[in-house]
């Protein structure tokens, strides 16, 4: 049985670890944040200038003004902080933001990542995406395993304009988790979702991966 969005952001959220500092891209990932496990000191960070972000407002109790980086509204923290787009990046740049958690479109075998558009398609642009693969310590891509044709999106070399090149460490699908090693060019099976087979993620991977 494959898992569902919340249960990918579940599996996600067990690569946390306390005391990070934590950015959610756009989609799947910002449900992790209904996922920080119990006790754990967690801060969500946006590129649009905001540190700490507590959890998704209520209907009817949204604030218009306070949203994150993909404009979904959110609500602070006690210990919230907001400071200027050139702050956000400085911190993101200089390294002191400890995972990012990215959807994305593609991911090669290499870590290389295409999140941020499709040639002809209108979109809202690259945002925040590619100075966080090149600025953070640890890169986590979450996203469905094949498009709505059936084809694989865990690819050998990615078709799409890249996001990054070799900067994911690992990638959750809604079939299975890959770890990446970059300096080796290497993707591993690390585990599969519940009654998902070794053969099926065979069938539905173009990249090369290890296993066992």
């Amino acid at each position: 049985m494959p898992w569902t969005r919340e249960q990918m952001a579940a599996r996600a959220a067990r690569e946390l670890k306390d005391g990070y500092y934590v950015n959610l891209g756009i989609g799947i990932p910002t449900l992790v944040a209904n996922y920080i496990p119990a006790g754990m000191t967690v801060t969500l960070q946006s590129e649009n200038g905001m540190l700490g972000i507590g959890p998704f407002p209520y209907e009817g109790e949204e604030d218009a003004d306070l949203i994150n980086a993909g404009k979904q509204t959110i609500t602070e923290l006690p210990t919230s902080s907001y400071f200027s787009s050139a702050d956000s990046f400085a911190m993101i740049r200089g390294g002191h933001i400890d995972m990012a958690i990215l959807g994305a479109m593609e991911v090669s075998e290499m870590g290389d990542i295409a999140n941020w558009t499709i040639p002809g398609k209108m979109v809202k642009g690259m945002g925040g995406a590619m100075d966080l693969v090149a600025g953070v310590k640890r890169v986590i891509a979450v996203m469905e395993h094949a498009n709505k044709a059936g084809k694989s999106k865990i690819l050998k070399t990615c078709s799409l304009p890249l996001t990054g090149g070799r900067c994911i460490d690992l990638v959750i699908t809604d079939l299975c988790v890959f770890e990446i090693d970059r300096k080796q060019n290497q993707m591993r099976l690390l585990e599969l979702a519940p009654d998902v087979t070794l053969e099926e993620v065979k069938a539905k991977t173009e990249a090369n991966f290890s296993h066992g």
